[in-house]
């Protein structure tokens, strides 16, 4: 047997990093490094935070006894560069440049690449990034709004949603760029891609609250409605958008975002707690349904991931609607760390050539 390719992968959130050591796709270490509000203020942006969080990284690899020196290559989430195809990219000046100014957008994931190459640069290896935050593979007719000025965009979850979908292909004997599929990525935000032959041709911009409503964002909402509101004088802009993401969806009807919460209020009795999630299994089906026209009905599998994949019975609801379609896969919780791995591994395995960003 030849040499294990150790690498360490980076997911950097918002109060959170997690990191895990694998050799080869064998998971030899993993832990949630927390971050309190205090720890995280005193710092006035994203960019500021990564000594910090790139020192705590190292403390932690230390206690646990894994020697830097044995890290083959380093592999961070992906943030919010400029629209790129999915695949796996050698971090290099231009993506750090572009993720130290945001120039989509400020976000924690932002310093997954930065960190990445702090960590891998001294020891002389490289490091990456796997299908990031602003993978965008929307086809043209896709980006069509209806209104000139405005166009639809890709903003989702590539990372789970295309780790999942090449789990589901190789369960299927076959690969990810053979098949096709609808993925329902279901968490905090939910976004629901089309997976035509390797590319995410469709997706609902799950980041800014379109699709199906979820445990804190609202979804689409009726056109006119949404405008008497912002134009009532009631809120402000800033409120408006805390409506749609951040406090819509379950937290807005129901008063939480936990659907652990909720199915217990379920059984409890609770039909008003009934009736809201099972509306959002009939959004999110309804929103599986619409995807399968992107594919004129050439659907091989529907993959259910995320957090909300675990609850039973939201599954259930969702599969009585869109098993016709095709069969329903379901891989509940996220895959994100072993796909950070896998993305290097493609690459230095000659499955795949590390894309360069520009």
């Amino acid at each position: 047997m030849g040499k294990q390719f150790r690498i360490l992968t980076i997911n950097t959130g918002s109060t959170s990093t997690k990191i895990s050591v694998f050799d080869d796709e064998n998971e030899v270490f993993s832990e949630v490094i927390r971050h309190s509000n205090e720890e995280l203020e005193r710092f006035e942006t994203i960019y500021e935070q990564f000594e910090f969080r790139k020192d705590m990284i190292c403390k932690a690899l230390k206690e646990k006894g894994i020697d830097l020196n044995t890290l083959d290559a380093v592999s961070g989430r992906g943030g919010n560069m400029k629209p790129v195809v999915g695949g796996t990219y050698i971090v290099n000046d231009a993506m750090l440049e572009d993720l130290k100014v945001g120039v989509m957008g400020q976000h924690a994931s932002n310093l997954g690449g930065i960190v990445a190459h702090a960590i891998a640069s001294p020891l002389n290896i490289k490091s990456y990034v796997v299908d990031p935050v602003v993978v965008d593979e929307l086809e043209e007719l896709a980006r069509l709004s209806g209104l000139p000025g405005i166009n639809r965009k890709s903003k989702d979850h590539p990372l789970n949603q295309k780790a999942t979908a090449r789990l589901a292909a190789k369960e299927l004997g076959s690969t990810y760029e053979q098949l096709n599929f609808i993925v329902a990525h279901m968490g905090g935000g939910i976004s629901v891609g089309v997976h035509k032959k390797g590319k995410i041709v469709d997706v609902n911009n799950s980041l800014d609250g379109d699709g199906p409503y979820t445990p804190e964002r609202a979804g689409s909402l009726p056109t006119g409605s949404l405008i008497s509101m912002c134009f009532s004088g009631q809120y402000t802009e800033q409120e408006i958008r805390k409506k749609i993401v951040g406090g819509g969806g379950l937290v807005a009807y129901l008063g939480t975002n936990d659907g652990r919460e909720v199915a217990r209020r379920i059984k409890a009795g609770d039909e008003e707690a009934r009736l809201v999630f099972e509306g959002m299994a009939y959004q999110i089906a309804k929103e599986i349904g619409a995807c399968s026209t992107v594919l004129k009905g050439d659907v091989d599998a529907i993959i259910l991931t995320g957090g909300l994949a675990y609850d039973e019975m939201l599954v259930g609801w969702i599969k009585e609607r869109v098993e016709f379609i095709a069969k329903v896969m379901v891989y509940p919780g996220e895959q994100e760390m072993i796909a950070l791995a896998q993305g290097v591994l493609r690459v230095v395995n000659g499955q795949e050539e590390a894309k360069i960003y520009k």
